[in-house]
C-alpha cells in the first residue's frame, strides 16, 4: 500500500524547482481523507526563502479537505533514505502524531519506515496552547 506514496513521492520530486541547491526532494503524504498530497521542493533566490516538499504537500492537503496525516514518504535524488528537515518535523508532528509512519525512500523504493515520535521524539504540543 505504501508503495503508491512511494510513486508519488517520486513523481513530486520530478517537478522540483532546484536551481541554486540543485538538491531535488519530493514528498507524498496520505491523509485520514484516504487521499494522496504530494509536494516537491522549491526554491527562490532569497535563499532559504523557498519551502520544502513536506511542506508543500501539507498545504495541498490543507487545502483540499484533509486533516490529518497518516503516512508520509520522503524522497532525495541524491541521498538515500533523506530524512525530513527540523522545521519539517514539526510541521509534520502538528497534523500527525507519534505513531505516523515516514517511510524515507531512494530511486528504487522505501529503505526505511520509521514513526514520527521517533524521528522527533519532543515535538512542541499545541495542547499546551489551549
Amino acid at each position: 500500500m505504501s508503495s503508491d506514496l512511494f510513486e508519488a513521492a517520486r513523481d513530486a520530486m520530478s517537478r522540483c524547482h532546484t536551481p541554486y541547491s540543485h538538491f531535488p526532494v519530493g514528498a507524498a503524504l496520505r491523509a485520514d481523507d484516504g487521499r494522496i498530497y504530494a509536494g516537491a521542493n522549491i526554491e527562490v533566490i532569497s535563499y532559504p526563502e523557498g519551502w520544502c516538499a513536506e511542506t508543500t504537500a501539507i498545504s495541498h492537503m490543507v487545502m483540499g479537505g484533509g486533516k490529518q496525516i497518516e503516512e508520509v514518504a520522503v524522497i532525495a535524488e541524491k541521498m538515500e533514505a533523506c530524512t525530513p528537515c527540523g522545521g519539517c518535523r514539526q510541521r509534520l508532528a502538528e497534523f500527525g502524531g507519534p505513531d505516523t509512519k515516514i517511510h524515507l525512500c531512494d530511486m528504487n523504493g522505501i529503505v526505511k519506515t520509521i514513526t514520527l515520535g521517533e524521528l522527533l521524539p519532543l515535538a512542541f504540543d499545541a495542547e499546551v496552547l489551549k
